[in-house]
């Protein structure tokens, strides 16, 4: 290796497609140098260039798009409304044991309301109302095992 070694720069260059991680190990004032390219070293000679090429400004645009840190993808919406009466009940978000009921059959609820109380993974999670309505079944118990999907609460038809 060589004994002027002043600092280790690593670079990735890409060559017709192909990318390649440069280590260079020494000065580039003297030559010649010892470059690691993916971790197999060599030694090259370093001259200087008669003509050095300037980035154009499509170019240095383009450069900048790839060193621009990216951003977080946009979050999803929030409704701005609760969901109408189209919703006829309400499903168990997962599984669980229901521990607490808050509601019962004619109940007027609203939109993100807890009806009730589910341990899953011991952890108690609030399964709220996803309209405002009228509660008309309770389909569940106090202790009972519910699966992913199975209904826990029916709501009234609007107009019934």
């Amino acid at each position: 290796m060589n004994g002027n070694v002043l600092s280790s720069r690593r670079v990735k260059v890409t060559v017709n497609g192909k990318g390649y991680l440069v280590e260079v190990l020494g000065s580039l004032t003297s030559s010649p140098v010892t470059v690691n390219v993916n971790g197999q070293p060599y030694v090259v000679d370093v001259e200087p260039a008669d003509t050095i090429a300037k980035p154009t400004a499509a170019s240095a645009t383009a450069l900048d798009t790839v060193v621009r840190e990216t951003a977080a993808p946009p979050k999803a919406p929030t409704p701005t409304a609760p969901a109408g009466p189209s919703v006829p009940h309400l499903k168990a978000p997962m599984p669980g044991n229901i521990i607490e009921i808050k509601t019962q059959p004619g109940d007027r609820v609203k939109y993100g309301q807890p009806l009730m109380t589910l341990e899953a993974m011991k952890m108690k999670n609030a399964v709220r109302s996803p309209r405002d309505g009228v509660v008309a079944t309770v389909e569940v118990s106090q202790g009972e095992t519910v699966g992913h999907g199975q209904i826990l609460v029916t709501f009234q038809v609007e107009g019934a």
